[in-house]
């Protein structure tokens, strides 16, 4: 994820000294949403930091079952799908926008999210992955701005 991260954006998402589990470290304990999903044909949600699993309402091992267009309310899943087949032809966005839903019904739109393609060593897709800092809870039945 950290390596397609850069491959893509040209620059590191977090400090990437240390060993694999000091980065995971980071990973997990960084300030903004950090989340992954495989390459399933209804994709897996396979990876959330802290800030991902606090703003979803998810313990972890729930997380990881969890398709991950249910991320987002129904009305919401075809431009979140259109937003991922962009990010497939185009390696990644870096300027997406959209009302997620977490496990309670709690809403909240997303802003300024990066989502990129997660490759493999060889080039072939390992899923796709997103980060974002901003986001801001809706009432019930409120609309984003």
């Amino acid at each position: 994820m950290l390596d397609s991260y850069h491959r893509w954006l040209g620059m590191e998402l977090i400090d990437r000294t240390g060993s694999f589990e000091e980065q995971a470290r980071r990973v997990y304990d960084a300030p903004f949403v950090v989340v992954s999903h495989g390459t399933q044909t209804d994709p897996l949600l396979n990876s959330a930091n802290a800030v991902a699993l606090s703003l979803w309402e998810m313990p972890l091992d729930r997380f990881l079952q969890t398709p991950s267009r249910l991320t987002a309310e129904p009305m919401h899943r075809n431009e979140r799908a259109r937003m991922l087949e962009s990010t497939a032809r185009q390696g990644y966005i870096d300027d997406y926008r959209g009302i997620r839903i977490s496990s309670t019904g709690r809403r909240f739109h997303i802003d300024r999210a990066t989502v990129w393609n997660i490759v493999d060593e060889q080039g072939q897709p390992a899923g796709q992955a997103a980060t974002f800092a901003e986001w801001v809870f809706l009432e019930p039945g409120e609309a984003a701005h």
